[in-house]
């Protein structure tokens, strides 16, 4: 026999909730959410997706083989019959795996057939942008030549009229050094 224990505290009793009959499914949606936010540190169970309907494998030996002989009982024809549905079953299961496994295989070529478009779009538009960003940086860099021309030639026809008068200013010193001094005498020899 247990000993006895200790008296326990009196359980805090909850006030009984209401019987509400949900009259629609938004309805009884509703109560649900309800009664899960009384708690909210509770887990809340999450059903697993169940799997797919599969037919049974067929069998791998048959003992019960009907053969075209007479004989065969009344209750042969029904076991022969649901045989035969099951086997149906298996078969249209095969078609619809084998049809919903090629429409998978169209999704996938399709949207690798999109993404390869997409980046070809991407690609040559990306190209048309940095054409476009290069000849801007052209068109600038052109731009900045003529302006340095543009002072240049004011320098440079200084520089120009500056080297021209010293050019000037060397012929004349020349041909005063060619008049005092001939630098060759014809006829000589």
């Amino acid at each position: 026999m247990a000993a006895p224990s200790a008296p326990r505290p009196p359980r805090p009793r909850k006030e009984p909730q209401p019987l509400v009959i949900p009259r629609s499914a938004a309805e009884e949606q509703r109560l649900r959410l309800e009664r899960l936010m009384r708690n909210p540190e509770k887990t809340v169970p999450i059903p697993e997706k169940l799997n797919e309907w599969a037919p049974r494998p067929p069998p791998e030996f048959v003992r019960d083989v009907m053969g075209s002989s007479a004989g065969a009982g009344s209750g042969e024809f029904h076991v022969y019959r649901h045989l035969r549905r099951r086997e149906y079953q298996r078969q249209d299961f095969m078609d619809a795996m084998a049809e919903k496994q090629r429409l998978d295989e169209e999704f996938q070529k399709k949207l690798e057939r999109n993404k390869m478009i997409a980046e070809e779009q991407t690609a040559k538009r990306r190209r048309k942008r940095q054409k476009l960003k290069e000849k801007k940086l052209q068109a600038k860099k052109n731009k900045l030549e003529q302006k340095k021309e543009e002072k240049e030639p004011d320098q440079s026809q200084e520089r120009v009229s500056s080297e021209d008068e010293e050019e000037d200013s060397k012929e004349e010193e020349e041909k005063e050094d060619d008049a005092e001094e001939p630098s060759f005498v014809m006829g000589r020899g």
